[in-house]
């Protein structure tokens, strides 16, 4: 298992400004500090059931269909592909809605998140199933996840207006430095930097 891509690409997803992290900053600014932090532990439980969830089925769908894990690594290839895309051409200065600043809305918000979404059902299968499969290891790979997200949730929270100031006056570097980052990760997960070693 190649620990440093999949490290990359789980810092660099959770991290990088989505729905969730602007809607958080968003709070920090409108709300303070305590209604962040109430909002960032709704939207940690929701992330850590959502990995649960992909675990879950990935392990079913592989003992059904064999072959659905090159499938699955393939999906996760090129969404951090376009994921890089999506990063490089990003524009953190645009402003977000302000959400509901409640337990509740950080838990929904997952749900309806397609950044987290895609990352919850892809990580586990491109990076961890090829290797584990046990149901205790996908728990300690899934809980690990759920930390990295916590951690880039309060780390959003802690920063608030400082770090928005930062990613806008160094927004491109920023990006173009995270954008390769995803790209790295991304053709490792996919099996070519292996097939042109051979």
């Amino acid at each position: 298992m190649n620990i440093t891509s999949f490290l990359i690409y789980c810092v660099i997803v959770t991290f990088t400004p989505g729905p969730t992290n602007i809607a958080i900053l968003s709070t920090v600014h409108n709300f303070g500090t305590k209604k962040a932090l109430e909002y960032t532990a709704g939207a940690t439980i929701a992330f850590g059931l959502l990995l649960g969830i992909s675990a879950m089925l990935n392990t079913m769908l592989v003992t059904i269909i064999p072959k659905i894990l090159i499938v699955m690594q393939v999906i996760g290839s090129f969404y951090m592909l376009y994921l890089a895309y999506q990063i490089y051409r990003m524009d953190v200065s645009e402003s977000a809605e302000t959400p509901t600043s409640t337990f509740i809305s950080g838990f929904l918000m997952q749900f309806v998140n397609p950044k987290v979404i895609l990352f919850t059902m892809t990580v586990i299968p491109s990076f961890v199933m090829p290797y584990y499969t046990a149901v205790p290891a996908l728990a300690v790979f899934a809980a690990a996840i759920t930390i990295i997200g916590f951690c880039a949730f309060v780390t959003w929270v802690l920063f608030g207006v400082m770090f928005k100031k930062f990613l806008q006056r160094y927004q491109k570097t920023v990006n173009i430095i995270m954008a390769l980052f995803l790209v790295y990760s991304g053709l490792m997960v996919s099996g070519v930097v292996e097939l042109i070693m051979r």
